[in-house]
């Protein structure tokens, strides 16, 4: 980095010269116009602007990328001050994360009033968010990781296998903040009336009822799992295996069929075959690995 002072109305030429051999190279050119006194972080200024409004909406997150791995999931600088000083107002305070890993929001979460995981949203990120915010748009996105409490739980994933040790610390609980598939709606929806058949040996037919039992019209991400009770290794204790979009208007119902074939079945025997071990299946279907609505088993020959 290189200061470059400048006086008003004076025009200077600038030329830079820079190499790089290895490849993957940057040259970066950012004007710092404040003075020196008024370079601060803005959190006044942001407190006051809250305390203006009705309505407060914080955009929080982390940059991500190759050599930025980190030691903690807390929001980097004073992010999370900045969070807590515009709730302290009082105004209802939303947080936009962009981020592409889970981050931990134990020192504000109970201050705000929603948080909607944009992850990477793009260049319309910004008009997506304010259409969900707005009640145009209803959203049923899904976490595709698991958001711990604290780094102490790491790691933690729905499908670990069993161990027969308690799943919880002296100083937490065992359960995540948002478990895997996690996602809310404007709306809700009713599960119920689980079949299961067998067509053929390595197939297995999964029914069930879907109604949105809610005030308007949205999208339900139904999520299949499968559990192997018992078997000549250790499984996971829920594996997803399947899951499907299903938008319903308010009061529709509609059937769900859900297929699992020989691929999601099959499983590595001893030799690191894939079988398709015959004994009892556990069918969990839900709206998230903590939000199971329906329970089922059957028997693979």
């Amino acid at each position: 980095m290189a200061p470059w002072p400048v006086r008003k109305n004076l025009a200077y030429p600038l030329r830079i010269e820079f190499c790089e051999r290895k490849g993957g190279g940057r040259l970066r050119l950012l004007w710092d116009y404040r003075e020196r006194d008024e370079a601060g972080d803005g959190m006044e200024e942001a407190v006051a602007a809250a305390r203006a409004s009705e309505v407060a909406v914080i955009c929080a997150g982390i940059v991500e990328g190759e050599g930025l791995d980190r030691a903690s999931l807390r929001l980097p600088g004073r992010q999370e001050e900045l969070i807590r000083a515009v709730a302290a107002t009082g105004v209802p305070v939303i947080v936009l994360l962009t981020a592409g890993s889970a981050v931990t929001m134990n020192s504000w979460l109970d201050e705000v009033e929603a948080v909607a995981a944009l992850w990477y949203p793009g260049e319309e990120g910004g008009h997506a968010a304010a259409e969900m915010l707005f009640g145009d748009y209803n959203p049923a996105g899904r976490l595709p990781v698991t958001f711990p409490l604290a780094e102490g739980q790491l790691p933690l994933v729905y499908h670990h296998k069993p161990t027969g040790r308690l799943d919880y610390y002296h100083d937490l609980p065992g359960e995540p903040l948002f478990p895997f598939g996690h996602g809310l709606s404007y709306t809700r929806f009713f599960y119920h009336s689980l079949e299961l058949d067998c067509p053929a040996q390595d197939s297995l037919l999964v029914r069930f009822e879907l109604r949105n039992s809610g005030p308007r019209g949205g999208d339900e991400v139904v999520q299949l799992y499968t559990r192997r009770p018992r078997s000549d290794l250790a499984r996971p204790l829920m594996a997803l295996k399947k899951f499907a979009r299903i938008h319903l208007e308010p009061g529709e119902s509609r059937q769900v069929v859900l297929t699992l074939g020989r691929g999601e079945l099959e499983e590595l025997d001893q030799a690191l075959r894939p079988v398709v071990e015959p004994g009892r299946i556990e069918i969990m279907i839900g709206a998230s690995s903590a939000d199971i609505r329906l329970r089922g088993g059957t028997e693979l020959p």
